[in-house]
């Protein structure tokens, strides 16, 4: 007999609904006892030989949810919440009916399912967020004192910033006008938040090391280590990509399309996905543009035709996606950039088929 356990998770507290002589709802909290007394009952359900399922969406606790449940023997179907409406649309939101609901369609095998990323890429996410919120206050800070230098009247240059000694000098200068003050505990802070940000560069590293992706990201021209990180962090394992059109979605880079009857209406890209990828893509696209080796390629002729007609935004993004299926090809067949094929269209072609075509046949 399988038990089918729909689970309405939160961050104090879970609801649990089983369809077995009746209904049955239970609450237990997110706290150690709270998942030892759902353990417990769930011991006592294998005891009497029964096999236990349960159905959670994907939330900020569920990877520790699923860890606890599947070291108890537990499978756990996370549920993709984008493609799974019925709970955040319902008219009835309450605890007891999302758990229930989500047990109904775990029993049909109706619940579309999501793919957590492995451990390591979850780290390596965790510390590129931090890393992000850090350089986003420096940058915050450095707004800041500018702001303040123009008010006392001084002359500045955003270079000034960016090194101890540029900093230093203007301490100088202002401490010779009694205002040293202003700033000095703003640059003590970028100094000890400049500190934090390499230590999370090194802990990257270390995380990294002979990490394959990311020395293929690494053969890319204009993509810099942080670029490559975030790539690897956020693709996780590749082979779950059937196509690099499938890839360049996760990434949110395609276009709404909707079509119905003979209207076909193409929209602007739906930013599914994570931010972090999209945006690492855009930033290889910038770093390829300030190469000179990759003046002569077609992509970056073909983004600068599309600049003069659409705009530097639009262009910038189309080119990502074709970014993104050249990364699909590199990581799918564990190949280096080859600059070769950027400037020549049929063997470009030609490695795109053999890629293909051992795809399928694998």
């Amino acid at each position: 007999m399988i038990i089918n356990a729909g689970v309405d998770l939160h961050k104090t507290q879970f609801t649990v609904f089983v369809k077995q002589s009746g209904s049955q709802f239970e609450q237990y909290s997110t706290e150690e006892d709270g998942y030892e007394k759902f353990l417990k009952r769930v011991h006592s359900w294998k005891k009497k030989g029964m096999t236990v399922r349960v159905g959670v969406e994907s939330t900020g606790n569920t990877r520790y949810f699923k860890n606890r449940m599947e070291l108890a023997g537990v499978e756990v179907v996370v549920i993709n919440t984008l493609k799974f409406k019925v709970v955040n649309e319902s008219v009835k939101k309450t605890d007891r009916h999302d758990a229930a609901t989500i047990a109904e369609f775990l029993e049909k095998d109706m619940l579309p399912e999501s793919i957590l990323c492995s451990e390591k890429s979850e780290q390596l996410r965790r510390l590129i967020k931090v890393r992000t919120t850090l350089v986003r206050t420096i940058v915050s800070v450095k707004n800041q004192i500018h702001g303040l230098l123009t008010g006392l009247g001084l002359k500045d240059t955003k270079a000034s910033l960016q090194s101890k000694r540029g900093r230093q000098k203007i301490l100088d200068t202002l401490e010779k006008a009694d205002n040293g003050l202003v700033v000095q505990p703003l640059f003590k802070i970028i100094e000890n938040l400049e500190e934090n940000v390499k230590q999370l560069e090194r802990e990257l590293e270390k995380l990294t090391e002979n990490d394959k992706v990311v020395e293929l990201l690494m053969t890319i021209h204009g993509c810099g280590k942080v670029t490559a990180w975030t790539i690897r962090a956020f693709t996780d394992d590749i082979s779950r990509f059937a196509s690099a059109k499938k890839y360049s979605a996760y990434a949110g880079l395609v276009p709404w399309v909707q079509n119905s009857n003979e209207t076909i209406h193409h929209g602007k890209i739906t930013k599914r996905g994570p931010e972090e990828l999209r945006t690492a893509l855009v930033q290889l696209v910038m770093g390829m543009r300030r190469c000179k080796s990759t003046a002569s390629w077609r992509i970056m002729e073909r983004y600068t035709e599309m600049k003069k007609n659409k705009g530097s935004g639009k262009s910038i993004i189309a080119t990502a996606r074709k970014l993104s299926k050249i990364i699909w090809c590199m990581l799918t067949a564990e190949e280096e950039f080859n600059p070769a094929l950027m400037i020549d269209k049929k063997l470009l072609r030609k490695a795109e088929n053999m890629r293909t075509a051992s795809k399928k046949s694998a």
